[in-house]
């Protein structure tokens, strides 16, 4: 697996990058990452001081995805920013365990 690390180093008014990749060693992993937008947390009442959400318990796409409706929710008509996003991270490691012998 190769990993990537940037190094910036400022002389003066010049600024220089510098890409290293280092192989890693271990067995190849890989990361599974699902993200879900649950319940909307919109302020409604902010503009007059208070605090007031409208219940939207899940992000529903109004449209088809890479269009802008996309972003919008089709329940409470609300940004898909204003839901809180749910991010799960997975790392699936491809490994071999010895096999036993039975004896």
């Amino acid at each position: 697996m190769l990993h990537k690390v940037r190094v910036l180093k400022n002389f003066g008014n010049m600024r220089k990058r510098q890409v290293v990749v280092r192989r890693l060693e271990g067995p190849p992993s890989r990361s599974v990452r699902s993200v879900k937008y649950g319940e909307c947390q919109k302020n409604h009442a902010a503009n007059v001081g208070g605090y007031a959400v409208d219940g939207c318990r899940e992000f529903m796409a109004s449209g088809d995805e890479g269009t802008s409706s996309a972003l919008i929710c089709a329940a409470c008509n609300c940004h898909r920013n204003f839901h809180k996003k749910e991010v799960e991270a997975e790392t699936v490691s491809e490994c071999s365990s010895p096999t036993s012998s039975g004896t």
